[in-house]
């Protein structure tokens, strides 16, 4: 059975005068999953997302969240279960953090008085600006109002959370621990969507991604599903202090493909269980391992093998392990 969707766009095209910020775009967005849309600036991210909470009509497809018009006469309905945090926030600077939130909380329906400030807290509290709701908004950093505008965002508990650049402003250590957050409200069934160009930012966060360019989806799904697409056969590299050694391994039947250069040997094989036979026929020989590494492509190497296969690098190479370190491949074949 399918899984239950909690925005479906389809064929979705929206211009500003002459220009196209998204083409035929559609997105399926699964219920209590991060879905990450990854893209140049530009890619038309941000125009999707305005789109979905109803602030923009498409001039062309369908776009539903809950099964609901977010444009047409469901729009205020759509936009009560959605909690969005934008790239940058919009927050009144002459009242402090409490009554910014306090005015929130009643645009929402959360109410007023000691229930609603116990909300206020709590939510203020996850994000780390509790000890700063006293001061003047005007006097924050960047970071605590970004803080700010992620507790403001879920003050009523949405179902669809629509997160534009959340980390935008914070210091490493705080980025680290919102990302941690945004992971724990999935598991009380939240769906979040979130746009990003930091691909370190998505790297094990992301439940699918979708990787937009021009305005429309190239590519689509889990990042496991679409990385066995782009590599179908494993990788390793073995290094030796006698590398004329590692060539025996050129004829080993589990070696699909044989190329060394220096004191490093690169394989093709179909399955990592090839790995302790591969092994143990080089010490039977003798031969002085000093690594067995197998490439294993991160979201980073998949984001730029996508691109490439879509022709939107324009013959750019992403750079050897790009900021990981890790091997990327540049003879990618053509994906099915």
């Amino acid at each position: 059975m399918d899984q239950e969707l909690t925005v479906a766009v389809q064929q979705v095209t929206r211009r500003f005068g002459a220009i196209t910020a998204l083409s035929e775009l559609d997105l399926a967005i699964p219920k209590g999953a991060i879905t990450v849309l990854l893209g140049p600036n530009g890619a038309g991210k941000t125009t999707a997302i305005r789109m979905i909470t109803g602030a923009l009509a498409p001039n062309s497809g369908t776009s539903r969240v809950f099964g609901l018009d977010p444009a047409g006469v469901d729009g205020e309905e759509v936009r009560r279960r959605c909690g969005v945090v934008s790239a940058k926030p919009s927050l009144y600077d002459r009242l402090n953090g409490w009554d910014n939130l306090r005015y929130a909380a009643e645009l929402y329906g959360v109410g007023r008085g000691k229930k609603a400030d116990s909300v206020i807290y709590e939510a203020a509290d996850m994000f780390g600006i509790d000890e700063a709701l006293d001061q003047q908004v005007g006097g924050y950093s960047t970071g605590m109002k970004t803080r700010l505008a992620l507790a403001r965002s879920i003050l009523h508990k949405p179902d669809l959370l629509l997160l534009d650049e959340p980390t935008s402003g914070l210091d490493p250590e705080s980025a680290l621990a919102v990302l941690d957050l945004i992971r724990d409200m999935t598991s009380g069934g939240q769906t979040v969507l979130m746009c990003t160009h930091l691909l370190l930012e998505a790297e094990g966060l992301a439940d699918e991604i979708v990787v937009m360019q021009a305005g429309t989806n190239l590519m689509s799904g889990r990042p496991d599903e679409l990385s066995r697409r782009y590599w179908p056969t494993q990788q390793l590299k073995v290094s030796s202090s006698i590398p004329e050694g590692l060539d025996i391994l050129a004829n080993h039947q589990a070696v699909i493909s044989y190329d060394r250069s220096g004191d490093t040997a690169s394989l093709e094989v179909a399955d990592l269980s090839v790995v302790p036979g591969v092994v143990a026929l080089l010490a039977a020989h003798n031969v002085p391992l000093q690594s067995v590494v197998p490439f294993m492509p991160s979201l980073e190497d998949l984001y730029f093998a996508i691109r490439r296969d879509h022709g939107s690098v324009d013959g750019e190479i992403a750079p050897p392990g790009g900021s990981t370190g890790r091997p990327v491949r540049t003879d990618l074949p053509t994906a099915a």
